[in-house]
């Protein structure tokens, strides 16, 4: 039998987890799966699939050849595109994911834009706190902040953000200003998306880390009601710079502690590798990297002022 029609329909059953359900999701009846999945153990001399009368499970080695041939079937469908000349004008759907705000505020301009020039072009967006696997889940390209784990992704930098401490002029004229990291147990903390009743920041180099462990006494699962919060006086609180550059702009929050701050978090926009960029991809990555490169909050050194800094 043909390869590649044995690794669709390997990939099917693996993914539908059922012979019958990848037979409906192929228009191919029973027989012709079994028959194929079959052809295909035979060929190769290993166990793929662990079937019972309930359900199908896939062998260690059927895990690892159905990421095989998941990427295969892509770049072969892209190489299709690219020689029947659908490259030539962007169309189907792209997939992008980002985290919450920084999808907000950076992303979602850059999607809009993408959509006007490009009318045959539909965009998925997923804005989510949490790390998205792109291989498993789907997605076509994520924008990361912090270091990389080892990846066959692709990965362009674009830029860095600081993890700063932040508080109202308020609550700073009325509660004093922190001088080292230490002062920070003699304040209110606001903690974000955080599970443990203690929390531990990090100060200072990597090699010679300030640990300082408070107990938050408001902790809150989003970002925004942190932000909320910091400008509301309650406290300080621990956010990525990004995340509050308008309240910084308009003197609603200040940072303290700058000097203690741990090294910068690089930015990434991240991709699927493939031999074979599909139009609607390279196009989108192009204006994403080139609009996070040239944006003031993403720079390189991410500039401050020293009025938005108090010491």
């Amino acid at each position: 039998m043909d390869q590649v029609h044995l690794m669709n329909v390997f990939v099917a059953v693996g993914e539908e987890e059922s012979f019958a359900a990848a037979a409906r999701r192929l228009d191919l009846s029973p027989a012709a799966i079994t028959r194929a999945v079959s052809a295909l153990e035979e060929q190769l001399g290993v166990k793929l699939l662990l079937r019972t009368t309930r359900n199908v499970r896939m062998t260690e080695a059927g895990r690892r050849y159905m990421d095989d041939s998941r990427n295969i079937l892509a770049s072969i469908v892209e190489a299709n595109e690219a020689a029947a000349g659908v490259n030539s004008a962007p169309k189907g759907n792209l997939s992008v994911t980002a985290s919450v705000l920084f999808g907000k505020a950076f992303v979602m301009p850059c999607i809009v834009r993408f959509l006007e020039m490009y009318p045959e072009v539909d965009v998925s967006a997923y804005f989510l706190d949490r790390v998205v696997n792109l291989v498993d889940e789907g997605m076509d390209v994520a924008v990361r902040i912090g270091h990389l784990p080892d990846s066959s992704l692709k990965a362009l930098r674009v830029g860095q953000v600081r993890r700063v401490l932040c508080a109202s002029p308020e609550y700073l004229a009325k509660h004093g200003v922190p001088q080292h990291p230490a002062d920070l147990l003699r304040h209110t903390i606001i903690a974000a998306s955080g599970i443990s009743p203690r929390v531990e920041w990090k100060f200072g180099a990597v090699d010679d880390p300030t640990m300082v462990r408070m107990r938050p006494r408001l902790m809150v699962t989003s970002n925004d009601s942190a932000i909320d919060a910091a400008i509301g006086g309650l406290g300080i609180c621990r956010l990525l710079s990004y995340q509050i550059a308008t309240e910084l702009g308009e003197g609603r929050l200040k940072i303290i502690l700058a000097e203690y701050e741990e090294a910068p978090w690089p930015v990434h926009v991240m991709h699927r590798e493939s031999k074979f960029g599909s139009s609607k991809v390279r196009n989108f990555i192009d204006m994403l990297v080139q609009h996070l490169r040239a944006h003031p909050h993403l720079s390189m050194p991410m500039g401050v002022s020293r009025s938005e800094i108090m010491n």
